[in-house]
């Protein structure tokens, strides 16, 4: 039986801004209201990336809004927070990072079999010139497809 996914929400500008490498499934650590805060949808990726500290993994700046309805108040939308992954996808992350100069970005947030997974980009940054390069051909595939229809 497959598990259904639920996508919660997409770094849509990370596959402009970053060439991205491979990708890795990794467990969340959330408290109780986040998880409700999720399951609204209120979550956002943008500006976020993850880093290794002492052995572990922890992601940065990603934005989960507080859930109205929980007696908790002080609730950090922004706070760190632990990945879950195995010790060898962990040192093989930190290797790839320290050898090639890549970076790792959360590209989309999601609920599988009731637990929410983010989905992480070994990644290395776009100069601007490659970022019009991607606009451009981007561009000449739209038109061609435009008149491909006609």
């Amino acid at each position: 039986m497959a598990d259904h996914i639920k996508i919660i929400c997409q770094n849509r500008k990370a596959h402009h801004d970053y060439q991205i490498q491979e990708t890795i499934e990794a467990g969340l650590v959330l408290t109780g209201p986040e998880v409700k805060s999720l399951r609204l949808g209120r979550a956002n990726l943008k500006d976020s990336y993850a880093k290794p500290k002492g052995g572990e993994v922890f992601l940065h700046e990603v934005h989960i809004s507080p859930y109205e309805n929980s007696p908790l108040n002080e609730q950090d939308p922004t706070r760190t927070r632990k990945l879950l992954l195995h010790k060898q996808e962990i040192r093989r992350m930190i290797g790839k990072i320290q050898e090639k100069g890549l970076t790792v970005i959360p590209l989309k947030l999601y609920f599988q079999g009731g637990k929410a997974k983010v989905e992480l980009a070994l990644a290395k940054g776009k100069k601007l010139y490659d970022k019009r390069e991607s606009i451009k051909k981007k561009d000449l595939k739209r038109e061609a497809d435009r008149l491909i229809r006609k």
